[in-house]
């Protein structure tokens, strides 16, 4: 009798929506892909790897953000900059950095171990892909350009909204500086190259009002 009744409770609510749509009025749903609704700020979606606003990578290849994934879904492999053209402020940069999409939970805590904020989640979340070899994002997809700009994974992809690559500072501004309210409004992160805004969240009476 108890699977009768949730069958009934599923039935109506299915035949609610159909009755509003055919009558005209408001919707319960989106109309998925031709409306995207809006991400909050700090989304969990794909992730990107950062630069210096002059150019240089953030990623020092020390594999904290590998450690402290629960999903063991990164691999990175540092190698020494040459000292005549490095490639990060440090002795070594992510010459190898792997992320398989299929088996990350989008946590975040890669965000929180990063010791130089290399590592940040973009807004972008439609990647689904019909050839699991598709999945592991290497260094290539996932560093952005020196001009800020982040490549996309399929950039053919009618769904790709390449701002949403662009908007990978939520997470940092979540993180840093651990919540304390001290440090509302104060910009405690090194911005990129990028054309996203890094400004710091605003106050609390600011942003409610």
């Amino acid at each position: 009798m108890g699977v009768l009744t949730e069958l009934l409770k599923g039935l109506r609510a299915t035949g609610s929506v159909l009755i509003e749509t055919v009558t005209g009025k408001e919707m319960l749903t989106t109309r998925y892909p031709k409306e995207m609704r809006e991400k909050p700020q700090r989304f969990h979606g794909r992730h990107v790897l950062n630069r210096y606003p002059d150019g240089m990578e953030k990623c020092i290849g020390c594999e904290l953000c590998a450690g402290a994934c629960p999903a063991r879904c990164i691999y990175v492999r540092g190698k020494d900059n040459d000292p005549e053209n490095p490639n990060s402020p440090g002795e070594r940069f992510g010459f190898v950095y792997e992320i398989n999409m299929l088996r990350c939970i989008f946590c975040g805590l890669c965000v929180e171990a990063c010791p130089t904020e290399a590592i940040t989640m973009t807004q972008l979340f439609e990647f689904s892909t019909t050839n699991r070899g598709d999945a592991i994002y290497t260094r290539e997809e996932l560093l952005m350009d020196t001009d800020g700009n982040v490549p996309h994974m399929f950039p053919d992809d009618p769904l790709a909204d390449m701002k949403e690559l662009l908007t990978a500072d939520g997470w940092l501004k979540a993180t840093a500086p651990a919540g304390n309210a001290s440090y509302e409004g104060v910009q405690t992160w090194q911005g990129t190259p990028g054309p996203a805004s890094w400004d710091p969240e605003p106050d609390q009476e600011t942003r409610d009002s």
